[in-house]
């Protein structure tokens, strides 16, 4: 959630994409979305992963559109528990002992930085810290914010990353090595380094936004419910094909895409 607040302070927030659990994609609503934004789902079982991300990833190497893609290589949350476990499987194959981070899965890194590469110029090394407390997912939901959020930036040129995957997997898990020590350095002295301090957003702008939408859905749902039987049997259709769109991960190819087909085969 605070990456997409750091990409609307930006002006990405409609190019963020988000690598995420496939099962988040089943949700009512919040699944149709994460569809329609090109999410990428994943299941974490690479003989299932491999082909999707491929077939995902090769639609976002157009240069003029804009991309970020947000990759959580930890594979999951930290917690404590997660944290033991990755320690332990640190340890026996001699691997950075790390207690801010888990130690990242390099397959999923590697294939994205692969299938994108000559298409994307950087890869944005992000480490968000909270003061005092981690707010849960519910403390979100309610509104809770934590007293300060901290977001570190370290911009690394394509270019500079190795091209083989064993050297890409060494890269990946000695920076994580290095963010580990920089949430340490954070929580004993309450800052990152060379810190700046991001501007409020415009509490005006974010209300016509708010407004909007909830005037647009209102509008939506008493169509769908008062209007003419088209409209109902219209919304009806869009729900059930995007319940389908999400539980079997359909990808139709974009209009645009077919249009400039149709024209390239009439000039052959």
């Amino acid at each position: 959630m605070y990456l997409w607040d750091l990409a609307l302070r930006k002006g990405r927030v409609g190019y963020i994409k988000y690598v995420l659990k496939s099962s988040l994609m089943k949700l009512p609503l919040f699944g149709w979305s994460f569809q329609i934004l090109e999410f990428i789902p994943v299941v974490r079982k690479w003989e299932v992963d491999e082909s999707i991300m491929h077939q995902m990833l090769s639609t976002f190497k157009d240069p003029k559109d804009p991309l970020w893609l947000a990759l959580f290589p930890e594979g999951t949350d930290y917690s404590e528990q997660k944290c033991i476990r990755s320690q332990k499987y640190a340890a026996e194959n001699g691997l950075p002992i790390l207690n801010n981070v888990l130690i990242p899965k390099t397959k999923g890194f590697f294939t994205c930085l692969e299938g994108l590469r000559g298409s994307i110029d950087a890869v944005y090394d992000i480490a968000i810290a909270y003061k005092h407390d981690c707010p849960t997912f519910m403390d979100n939901v309610y509104g809770v914010a934590p007293d300060e959020v901290h977001i570190h930036v370290r911009r690394v040129s394509v270019d500079s990353i190795p091209t083989s995957e064993n050297e890409v997997n060494t890269w990946l898990i000695n920076t994580f090595h290095l963010k580990d020590q920089l949430l340490s350095d954070f929580h004993s002295q309450g800052h990152f380094p060379n810190e700046g301090t991001e501007q409020d957003l415009s509490t005006a702008k974010c209300l016509i936004n708010f407004g909007a939408v909830a005037v647009l859905t209102s509008i939506c749902t008493y169509c769908t419910f008062y209007s003419s039987i088209w409209f109902k049997l219209y919304a009806s259709l869009v729900c059930a094909y995007l319940t389908c769109a999400t539980y079997f991960n359909i990808r139709p190819v974009p209009i645009v895409h077919i249009v400039k087909y149709l024209f390239k085969s009439k000039s052959l």
